[in-house]
């Protein structure tokens, strides 16, 4: 936790918070933390600062805190993502927000096993749990905002067109003749497939909804370990 991330909960007055569980233990386990002690801090959606301790008992930590910086600038990036295996999701959703994506879309795809829809990981209150992990870890305060499509042709023949108005729209396919651009500047829009990769039809229809079918080189790695990489070359 290199961010002590703030909810309006936390607030007792305008400048004094008061945190217990998870916080807390971490305040007091790993920051080792004691009366006086300053940690770097952020109020969600908004400033970073500085919070300084000024009690610390057997479950709770109170603070004084003030905010004179913003987060750091979001990436122009879109991304659309085949659903993957829920415990390989939790660490995506995590790099995804500590890498400053502010757009993940999860769909359906071919290749996505349907038990992968009933994983409680994907309720709202769990996905956002997972955000704060990649926003603490980045010192970042703005969370993701998490999209889940359960059908693959109308979400790409009926909204994708829209998403990807002005971005440079990329599918990741292996088989595909053009590498993938590096440094894009501008809003890209990337669509990533399952493990296995999108099947020809699911191709054929981004692609002629606009999206260019691009390949990241000759290795084929896992969704968590592809996701963070295509994130760093395209930006």
């Amino acid at each position: 936790m290199n961010l002590v991330l703030l909810f309006e909960r936390d607030f007792v007055a305008p400048a004094r918070v008061v945190l217990t569980g998870r916080r807390f233990e971490h305040i007091r386990s790993v920051h080792r933390a004691n009366a006086g002690d300053t940690l770097r801090v952020g109020k969600l959606g908004g400033k970073i600062g500085t919070g300084t301790v000024t009690a610390l008992d057997s479950g709770t930590c109170r603070m004084e805190v003030s905010f004179d910086k913003d987060p750091p600038d979001p990436l122009p990036l879109t991304l659309l993502l085949a659903l993957p295996r829920p415990k390989a999701l939790r660490r995506i959703v995590e790099t995804v927000a500590a890498m400053g994506v502010k757009r993940l879309y999860l769909m359906e795809s071919w290749r996505v096993e349907k038990g992968f829809w009933d994983s409680p990981l994907l309720t709202e209150d769990n996905l956002a749990a997972h955000c704060v992990l990649g926003l603490e870890q980045a010192c970042d305060t703005v969370m993701p905002h998490i999209r889940i499509r359960r059908r693959f042709r109308p979400f790409v023949e009926d909204e994708a067109p829209d998403l990807i108005k002005g971005n440079t729209a990329l599918v990741a396919h292996p088989g595909a003749a053009q590498a993938c651009p590096r440094g894009v500047s501008g809003p890209v829009t990337l669509a990533v497939g399952p493990e296995g990769g999108f099947i020809p039809f699911e191709v054929e229809l981004l692609e002629s909804r606009g999206f260019s079918p691009v390949n990241f080189g000759p290795r084929i790695l896992r969704t968590e370990a592809f996701v963070p990489a295509a994130i760093g070359r395209l930006s």
